[in-house]
């Protein structure tokens, strides 16, 4: 039976506005949350970034569900010594009900202060070291590490949860996937394909958490949403790696107008047809998801929760069962 999440999205909303969109979530009856990790915001429009971490405290108080980061980059930005400092105090603040999801992640946030970006080879290499220096905090013990990408020398964690906090790894080809498979407590990834779960099952995942995510957005008038989509979110549907390597919002920025409005409507899931929400959402667990998470693109929240409170989650639950 799969579990539905919201995912708070910071390139979208400041931090009152998350925290008041994790009430309500929880209000509506979803079951756990996910929220994006960034530097900057795709493009102007989405118009917002604030420090993740910062926001996690707030949902500790805020709400009683779970949180994961979706996904944390713990190799260039922030040392992984330093990401293991604030996932275990989230880990501690939320009684063990926090999950640290992390990626290879995107020039766009890890090259701000001047480092160079690693082809993917080297990041997921990164990766894995990362996972492992970050394991031997959540321990408590004093940590000396000397690799090929990572230097600590005396670290120890004083405040760490009873149990080391849950690392899964975000994966969206066979490279990353085979990562998650082999060391990741669970995985990530943001399209619904049955192939890469089954990689990961038997890669070495087994019976470990699969997690997936998509956008939508809620409106009565369909061509409206579309347009808010086409506004807001036109990166998603950029193809290739341009996701990866774009150094700024600007560059993002440049390319829209390669993203058609309906280019927009065949692949987002906008207005208010329950039958399309619901069908978007279990295509996840059809193809063997165990936690699928949704994200309301725009300004519509309140109505979007009601929506789903309402008329989407009793189908997803009961279709579920």
């Amino acid at each position: 039976m799969a579990e539905y999440g919201y995912f708070l999205s910071c390139e979208e909303f400041g931090p009152a506005d998350l925290v008041e969109q994790a009430r309500m979530a929880e209000q509506a009856g979803f079951q756990s949350l996910w929220i994006s990790d960034h530097y900057h915001p795709w493009n102007d429009a989405q118009g917002q970034s604030p420090f993740v971490w910062s926001v996690i405290g707030a949902l500790s108080e805020a709400v009683s569900l779970p949180i994961e980061t979706a996904v944390t980059c713990p190799t260039v930005r922030m040392h992984p010594a330093v990401v293991a400092q604030a996932a275990a105090t989230s880990a501690v603040m939320t009684q063990g009900r926090f999950r640290l999801g992390v990626g290879t992640g995107e020039a766009l946030n890890e090259h701000i202060l001047g480092d160079a970006w690693p082809p993917l080879h080297i990041r997921l290499e990164m990766l894995e070291e990362a996972i492992q220096v970050m394991r031997n905090l959540f321990t408590g013990d004093e940590v000396n590490h000397h690799g090929p990408h990572y230097t600590v020398e005396n670290a120890r964690l004083y405040t760490v949860p009873d149990e080391p906090v849950p690392i899964d790894i975000s994966g969206f080809g066979p490279q990353a996937t085979s990562l998650a498979a082999r060391v990741g407590d669970g995985f990530v990834t943001m399209m619904p394909e049955e192939p890469m779960v089954e990689q990961f099952r038997k890669g070495g995942g087994g019976g470990k958490p699969v997690s997936g995510g998509t956008k939508v957005c809620y409106g009565q008038d369909r061509s409206e949403a579309v347009r808010t989509v086409h506004r807001l979110w036109s990166n998603q549907l950029l193809p290739g790696e341009m996701g990866q390597v774009l150094p700024s919002p600007r560059h993002f920025e440049q390319l829209e107008p390669l993203i058609t409005e309906e280019m927009i409507s065949e692949n987002t899931v906008c207005g208010d047809d329950v039958d399309e929400h619901v069908a978007a959402l279990s295509a996840f667990a059809e193809a063997g998801f165990d936690r699928v998470y949704v994200n309301q693109i725009g300004p519509d929240q309140r109505a979007f929760f009601d929506f789903y409170r309402t008329k989407v989650l009793p189908q997803l639950q009961q279709g579920s069962r």
